[in-house]
C-alpha cells in the first residue's frame, strides 16, 4: 500500500517527464580532503589525508539525497560526464529503471554507481517518507553491533607501544569486537603484537586481523594458523586484491580460522565466481564500492545460497556508515537458533571529520552498538556548509 498523500512532503509529488514521481534537477559531486595529524594506514602504505567523494542529487522542490564513495581514480569523472546526463530530468522514484539505465555507461565502476545509488535511495526515501529499510520491507534489528576498525600503523609509532594500549581503550569505550592491521613488519614481529593485543583485551573480546594484501600464500597459511591459536575470529584479505583474489580458495581450504574478503568486488559476476569457489568464509561487499545498498542486499542473498556469511565492509564517512547500517538492518541472522551470530558494522575509529562533523546529529556508540536511523531515506541530515568547507 502506498503512503497516503498527507504523509508526503508538499513537493514530493512533482512530476517527472513521464508525468509522475520526482524529477531530478541537479547532480553535484564534492571531493573532500583533510590532512590528519599523523599518517595512518594498513601494512602497505600510510595515508596523510582522509578523503571522500560525495554525491548530492536534488529533486524538483528541493528534496536532496546524499551518497558517498572513494575517489580512487576517474570515479568523479564517470559520475559527472556519464551518469549525471542520464539522471537529469528523470524520475528519482523510478529506481529499477534508473538502476538499469546507469549500469551500462559507467564502465563497470561500482564506486560511481555506489555513490549515485545511495543518493537515489536517500532521495526517494525522503520523497516517500520512509527509511531505506522500510522501503525494503522493514528492519530486522534496531541496532547493530559495531566492531572497531582500529590499530592502524601510525607514522613514527611502534605497534608494540600503540596496539595493545589502543585495544584496551577500545574495550573501555564499549567495543566487544575489534580489528587490527597486520603484515607490515614481518610475521614474527606482527604475531608478537597480535599476542600482546589478545593479552590486553582478554579472551572474551572478538579480534580480527586485516592483512591488506601483504602476505604470500605460504606465509598467509602459517600466519593464519598462529592467529587461530590466539583465538582470532577472522583473517581478512592477506593476499593481494590486485590479483582479483587469486589463491583465496586455496588459502581458505588451508585454514581453520575464517577467511574474510571481497571488499573490492565490483560486480555480480565477480562475486558469483568467488562464492562458487568458496574463496571466503565471510564475504565483505561494500555499498560504496560494489554499486550501492541494493547491490549489497543482492550479494548477501547470493552468498547465503552457499551458506557464506555476509558482513559488509565499511571504511568511510557518515554517509557510508548510514548506508551500511540500513543494509545491515535488513540482513537476517545466520541461523534460526536463539543464540546466533548477527551482522556487524565496521566502524573506523581514527580522525575523520567526514564522520564526525558533517551530520547535524553524529552517530553515538551505545554499549558497543549503533542505532539504525529511522528517519526518511538514510535517516541522517547532512550539513552542506561543512561539506563545502572540506571540498577541494
Amino acid at each position: 500500500m502506498a503512503p497516503s498523500s498527507e504523509l508526503l512532503p508538499p513537493h514530493s509529488g512533482t512530476a517527472g517527464p513521464d508525468g509522475r514521481g520526482l524529477r531530478i534537477t541537479e547532480v553535484e559531486t564534492f571531493f573532500l580532503r583533510h590532512r590528519i595529524a599523523r599518517g595512518i594506514g594498513p601494512s602497505t602504505l600510510l595515508y596523510p589525508y582522509r578523503t571522500a567523494l560525495l554525491v548530492k542529487i536534488t529533486g524538483e522542490g528541493g528534496l536532496v539525497g546524499w551518497g558517498e564513495t572513494a575517489e580512487v581514480g576517474g570515479t568523479r569523472g564517470i559520475i559527472e560526464q556519464h551518469l549525471k546526463p542520464l539522471l537529469l530530468g528523470q524520475d528519482a522514484l523510478a529506481y529499477r529503471t534508473l538502476w538499469r539505465r546507469l549500469w551500462g555507461p559507467n564502465f563497470g565502476d561500482g564506486r560511481a554507481m555506489g555513490a549515485v545509488e545511495i543518493a537515489l535511495q536517500d532521495l526517494r526515501g525522503k520523497a516517500l517518507g520512509l527509511s531505506v529499510a522500510d522501503m525494503y520491507g522493514g528492519r530486522m534489528r534496531e541496532q547493530v553491533t559495531a566492531y572497531a576498525a582500529a590499530m592502524n600503523y601510525t607514522e613514527g609509532v611502534d605497534p608494540e607501544d600503540q596496539h595493545p594500549a589502543e585495544a584496551a581503550e577500545l574495550v573501555r569505550r564499549g567495543f566487544r569486537a575489534m580489528k587490527l592491521r597486520t603484515g607490515r613488519f614481518g610475521p614474527r614481529r606482527d604475531l608478537r603484537v597480535a599476542a600482546a593485543v589478545r593479552e590486553a583485551v582478554g579472551p572474551d573480546i572478538r579480534l580480527m586481523a586485516d592483512g591488506n594484501g601483504a602476505f604470500t600464500l605460504p606465509i598467509a597459511v602459517q600466519f593464519g594458523r598462529e592467529l587461530a591459536q590466539l583465538g582470532f575470529h577472522w583473517f581478512e584479505e592477506p593476499l593481494p586484491q590486485g590479483m582479483h583474489y587469486a589463491g583465496y580458495d586455496v588459502l581458505r581450504g588451508s585454514l581453520a580460522l575464517a577467511l574474510a574478503g571481497g571488499e573490492a568486488v565490483d560486480s555480480r559476476a565477480a562475486a558469483r565466481d568467488h562464492l562458487v569457489r568458496r574463496s571466503f568464509d565471510i564475504f565483505q561487499p561494500d555499498a560504496t564500492l560494489c554499486g550501492g545498498i541494493g547491490e549489497v542486499l543482492f550479494l548477501a542473498d547470493l552468498a547465503r545460497l552457499w551458506s557464506i556469511q555476509c558482513i559488509p565492509h565499511c571504511w568511510g564517512g557518515a554517509i557510508a556508515i548510514a548506508a551500511t547500517l540500513q543494509a545491515l538492518s535488513l540482513l537476517p541472522d545466520e541461523t534460526w537458533g536463539f543464540s546466533t551470530e548477527g551482522p556487524m558494522l565496521e566502524l573506523d575509529t581514527y580522525e575523520n571529520p567526514f564522520r564526525e562533523e558533517i551530520l547535524t546529529t553524529p552517530f553515538v556508540l551505545e554499549s558497543g552498538s549503533l542505532r539504525v536511523p529511522t528517519g526518511p531515506g538514510l535517516g541522517i541530515e547532512v550539513q552542506e556548509d561543512v561539506v563545502r568547507h572540506y571540498a577541494v
